[in-house]
């Protein structure tokens, strides 16, 4: 099967860590060992979040006073690109001996319309107590919003129209390449008058990028592997309850909220209403589980961990 997987940002640095790159590297070690053995059977892509890193970046550069303005998001979400992809490149390299591996950069294309630019929504950097938030917001310009139990900046995330460079991945996975590819969303960019490409201040979310990338590369199946174990309906209240095998329509029918889950569950309905395949949402060490239908929040046309016999995903022409 051709296989798209989106890592999140937080499984490559989780909440408490600190983002040394030790740590970074150590867990981008474990992300692999649980994706290596998918690559031994099915042509595998895989994508990443960048929430955490490219806030950093962000910190890091709106501190440098040798600089006339801090590096604007497009730059960011490419070094972080750069970053992650050689981390995961390695990593690829060192479990799968012998199979060749490429970290792409990538630009998505957007909208120089779309409204999220006058309405910022996606989470990135590190988190703060609500006082330090609201402090940050005033000498720097931020948005913040609540996340959790804690605050965070948000930036605008328009929708993704095109990955820019999905013939070259086509190509990579006919090759019998692993492609590590669309890094952070990829980078967002707009057409001008001219038709030229430039970047924009926005992080594109990775679920919704990967999800329009396992569309336009006829995947099979789309993974988005993250922190939890399961997508949770009425998720911190008495009557929360796991969501294991539903349908797009059954799924969109359930509030979630916009700056964490909601946009994994937009990715996932996206894809099996537009493919008739299969996606699932869960947790990194259960990828294999999840591919089976095992694991984790699995969405068919059917609701079911696999269609009738004789019709199952898997042999979708």
């Amino acid at each position: 099967m051709r296989v798209v997987v989106a890592l999140g940002g937080n499984a490559l640095l989780r909440r408490g860590d600190r983002p040394d790159a030790t740590v970074q590297h150590a867990n981008v070690k474990a992300a692999v060992t649980a994706l290596a053995p998918l690559a031994h059977w099915h042509q595998l892509v895989i994508t990443h979040g960048n929430g955490p890193q490219v806030g950093l970046l962000a910190l890091q550069s709106a501190a440098d006073h040798t600089l006339t303005s801090p590096y604007p998001f497009d730059v960011l979400g490419a070094e972080t690109q750069g970053m992650i992809g050689y981390w995961l490149l390695q990593s690829l390299q060192n479990a799968l001996p012998g199979r060749q591996v490429c970290a792409l950069l990538n630009q998505t294309l957007v909208s120089a319309a779309d409204p999220a630019f006058d309405h910022p929504t996606k989470f990135v950097g590190p988190v703060y107590e609500r006082e330090e938030a609201e402090r940050l917001a005033v000498e720097r310009g931020w948005t913040v919003r609540r996340d959790g139990d804690h605050w965070r900046r948000v930036v605008p995330s328009p929708d993704p129209q095109r990955v820019v460079e999905t013939r070259l991945i086509r190509l990579l996975l006919t090759s019998g390449a692993v492609a590590v590819c669309a890094g952070g969303g990829g980078v967002p960019v707009i057409r001008d008058e001219a038709g030229r490409l430039t970047g924009v201040e926005a992080v594109v979310d990775k679920d919704l990028t990967a999800a329009l990338l396992a569309e336009a590369l006829d995947a099979d199946a789309l993974l988005l592997l993250t922190d939890v174990p399961e997508v949770v309906r009425g998720y911190g209240t008495p009557h929360a309850e796991p969501i294991r095998h539903t349908t797009p329509g059954r799924l969109r029918a359930e509030e979630f909220p916009a700056g964490s889950m909601g946009p994994k569950v937009e990715a996932v309905c996206r894809f099996v209403e537009l493919t008739g395949g299969m996606a699932a949402i869960g947790s990194l060490q259960d990828a294999a589980a999840l591919l089976a239908g095992t694991a984790g929040t699995v969405v068919t046309p059917s609701g079911r961990p696999f269609e009738d016999e004789g019709d199952q995903w898997q042999d979708r022409p």
